[in-house]
């Protein structure tokens, strides 16, 4: 009496097999851990930050003065409006902002202006570059044409946990590894496997189509867990970078790479149904990758980004995957806590598996 088949153990075959030929290639290495590890050498290294330094507005500071338009007229100084007290006290604390000001009148001539600052000690760096650039303003204002004083300073310091720049840089890194490791290697793995007929083979036999993928994901989301960690660890114990909640934090991050990637695997099943040769590869997933490469946050903020592009960048899924790695890793909020960036990203994934199933082809 013959056995059944076993399509479980069909299913992990099919995924040891993947994994091997992915740890052969060359290009899965490169993009999946080579080109994010230069990165974040580089800017651990750097140990620096932009050249945009966040200063917030109290709520109820005088907006009518010299101080606050001539920090309008700073190129350094991107002025934050619209926060309020209790935002910006948390803010603070996590480094995201350098200061906040509250410009009032005097109640005597002169100076005729007060400026307080309180700045954070989570980012002395950004910190540093606030404090000369406002000392340098004060000092301008108050002798230009030997008028009288205009205003002076009253400074003080919130404490917070240090924000460093591979807080920021690492958790893009990661998301970048993972768009490409979904997009590129999906996309070339399964047209190559339909143009030498190994799917049209697997059909003389009792496999699964839905084995045939389960077995390829299974895989790539090995490969990329293994990435994400050897990222993180890197990225811990030689730069610092913060983890809040320790292996907590590192489960959690795992879990939304594995859901990252699960999405971004879409990209590559749609690339690998509308590529008419090989050749075509490459340029398709480039036109999925480059855009939220260069607009999703990886190495800057959008916030920095030009008012009309901000609207770009929030619609890619890349941007949710960096914004809830960053709050996973640093601020130590608990998957829960990034409910909406998983739901974006789920939505995503939805419909772009729906636009994968019309034009994916098995041969």
């Amino acid at each position: 009496m013959n056995k059944p088949y076993n399509h479980t153990k069909a299913t992990l075959a099919l995924a040891k097999a993947s994994f091997r030929s992915i740890m052969r290639s060359p290009s899965a290495v490169v993009f999946t851990l080579a080109f994010p590890l230069v990165f974040i050498l580089v800017f651990g290294f750097m140990g620096g930050g932009g050249i945009k330094v966040d200063l917030a507005v109290a709520p109820g500071s005088d907006m009518q003065n010299p101080v606050i338009k001539a920090l309008e007229q700073t190129a350094v100084i991107n002025l934050v409006k619209d926060k309020s007290t209790a935002e910006i006290d948390q803010q603070l604390e996590k480094g995201n902002i350098a200061g906040v000001i509250d410009v009032h009148k005097n109640t005597v001539p002169q100076p005729a202006y007060l400026a307080d600052v309180k700045y954070t000690s989570a980012s002395l760096d950004k910190g540093n570059i606030l404090k000369s650039v406002l000392n340098n303003l004060m000092y301008s204002l108050n002798t230009r044409d030997l008028k009288p004083s205009v205003a002076k300073i009253k400074e003080s310091t919130v404490h917070g946990r240090t924000y460093r720049t591979i807080d920021f840089i690492l958790p893009g890194q990661l998301g970048f590894s993972l768009l490409s490791t979904g997009v590129f290697g999906t996309a070339f793995v399964f047209f190559s496997l339909r143009q030498t007929l190994v799917i049209k083979r697997f059909f003389a036999t009792p496999v699964k189509r839905s084995s045939i993928i389960l077995g390829e994901g299974l895989a790539r989301i090995g490969f990329a867990l293994l990435g994400a960690v050897f990222i993180i660890v890197i990225g811990h114990f030689f730069f610092h970078f913060t983890l809040i909640h320790g292996v907590v934090t590192v489960l959690n991050m795992l879990v939304l790479s594995v859901i990252g990637l699960i999405v971004f695997m879409g990209f590559g099943f749609v690339v690998s149904g509308i590529a008419r040769s090989e050749s075509t590869i490459p340029p398709i997933s480039n036109i999925i990758t480059l855009p939220q490469f260069l607009l999703s946050g990886t190495f800057f903020s959008i916030d920095h980004f030009p008012v009309w592009l901000q609207p770009i960048s929030r619609a890619m899924p890349l941007t949710y995957l960096n914004d809830a790695m960053r709050q996973v890793a640093f601020e130590g909020v608990g998957l829960w806590d990034v409910k909406l960036q998983i739901l974006i990203m789920v939505i995503w994934g939805i419909g772009i598996y729906a636009l994968a199933v019309k034009v994916f082809k098995w041969e």
